[in-house]
C-alpha cells in the first residue's frame, strides 16, 4: 500500500512539473505589455511626447509583426525565418533612427536595445563550462 501511494505521489509530482513547464513556455506577454515595458526602458532617452507616440507605434507594429511571424512558423511546424526577422528588426531600427536624435539613437543601440532581446533561460549561456579546468 505504501509503495502504491509513493508511486501515485511521484506520478502526480511529475505531472505537475510537466504542466508547469508547458505553461512557462506558452506565457508570452501581450503586445501592449511588451510595448509598455519597452517604453519604460526608453526613459533615459528623455523622449518628447511626440517622440514617445511615434516610438510606441513603431514597437507596436514590430511586436505585432514578430508575433505573426512566430505564429506562422508554429502553425507550419518550422522555425521563423532568420533573414525575415533580421529585416523586421532592421526596419524597426530605421524607423527609430528617423524619430530619435543621433545621441538618442546611439544610447538606444548601446544601452537599451540589448535589454530588449529575449534571453533564453537554458542555463548554458551559449557555451561550455568556463571553469578553466579540463
Amino acid at each position: 500500500m505504501k509503495t502504491k501511494m509513493a508511486m501515485l505521489a511521484a506520478f502526480l509530482f511529475t505531472a505537475l512539473l510537466g504542466v508547469r513547464a508547458q505553461q512557462g513556455q506558452m506565457s508570452m506577454p501581450s503586445v501592449e505589455d511588451r510595448v509598455k515595458m519597452t517604453m519604460e526602458k526608453m526613459a533615459p532617452l528623455n523622449l518628447t511626447a511626440d517622440e514617445q507616440t511615434k516610438t510606441e507605434a513603431v514597437f507596436t507594429d514590430f511586436y505585432n509583426a514578430q508575433m505573426k511571424m512566430f505564429e506562422d512558423a508554429r502553425s507550419s511546424g518550422t522555425r521563423p525565418d532568420r533573414e525575415a526577422f533580421q529585416k523586421l528588426t532592421s526596419d524597426r531600427d530605421d524607423k527609430l533612427k528617423a524619430i530619435f536624435t543621433d545621441d538618442q539613437f546611439k544610447k538606444y543601440t548601446s544601452d537599451i536595445e540589448p535589454t530588449l532581446r529575449r534571453h533564453r533561460g537554458d542555463g548554458n549561456n551559449g557555451g561550455g563550462q568556463s571553469s578553466g579546468t579540463n
